[in-house]
């Protein structure tokens, strides 16, 4: 018991030790990060937050800007993966077998390799600084993870429920609205989150799409902190935005962990 308490504390250490850094060195000065043993001045700042929060434009557009674009992403997402993963669920064992693996292909495809497809399709289509299109690469490249995951919890709910639904008279979509998408809430808030996560977090397309300062994601916004300067590295301000960003994505993950835990574990134990 006790060899088991040690581990599960060493994996916590080892889990929030970046977190833990970042928080430390948003707090220090310029010169306690880069001359820690040489520096006798104070060691301790809020300047590296004053500095992000008081810039033009401030963090918090940035951070409104990832959570439009998460959002965004996440619901058009869903409307398109849960019908088709629905019927994915009612596909004949071969062609839902073939459509599966085409499906996880597409999934661990490295979508960097399609970033000169995409910015031609974003010069086009005149779809270059807009939140609301970045949206559009997003959720497919989101699509075949999300299918995947709910095609699975779909599956795994009583065909008897559906079949009762359908003897009551209600059609297929009713029977999507009313009876089938509550009874997979987990599963759909546990995709939600990482479709969010990838919205969030994603650097290369929205480096290309998004170039008026008051639009740039989160990524790119912290990004241009840390090469703000040719001759030294912000450390602190960067870090401090790392922080800062970092706030909302905890929320989310306290507020729905229970809806993530039992997305995540259903179908794990059968019986």
């Amino acid at each position: 018991m006790k060899h088991k308490i040690i581990w599960v504390l060493l994996l916590v250490i080892w889990s929030l030790s970046p977190l833990s850094w970042q928080l430390y060195t948003s707090f220090c000065t310029q010169e306690a990060i880069t001359h820690p043993l040489t520096n006798p001045g104070p060691h301790w700042t809020l300047n590296n937050y004053r500095q992000v929060l008081t810039a033009s434009p401030p963090l918090w557009d940035y951070l409104f800007n990832s959570l439009l674009l998460g959002l965004t992403t996440t619901l058009l997402t869903l409307v398109f993966a849960i019908p088709a993963s629905y019927a994915l669920s009612k596909l004949k064992p071969l062609l839902a077998r073939t459509t599966k693996i085409i499906l996880i292909s597409a999934a661990l495809f490295p979508y960097v390799l399609l970033f000169l497809a995409l910015l031609e399709f974003a010069r086009n289509f005149n779809l270059g600084n807009n939140l609301f299109a970045l949206s559009i690469p997003y959720s497919a490249l989101s699509m075949p993870l999300a299918i995947l995951l709910i095609t699975s919890a779909f599956k795994d709910l009583p065909k008897d429920l559906e079949e009762a639904a359908r003897i009551e008279g209600l059609g297929i979509w009713q029977r999507l609205r009313w009876v089938l998408i509550p009874l997979i809430a987990p599963a759909t808030a546990s995709t939600s989150i990482l479709i969010f996560l990838f919205s969030w977090n994603e650097y290369p397309i929205a480096l290309t799409w998004i170039s008026k300062p008051e639009l740039l994601t989160l990524p790119v916004a912290i990004a241009r902190i840390a090469g703000s300067s040719i001759y030294s590295v912000p450390y602190g301000a960067y870090a401090a935005a790392t922080v800062l960003g970092s706030i909302p994505l905890l929320i989310m993950v306290l507020i729905f962990q229970k809806q993530i835990i039992s997305g995540l574990t259903k179908g794990a134990v059968k019986g």
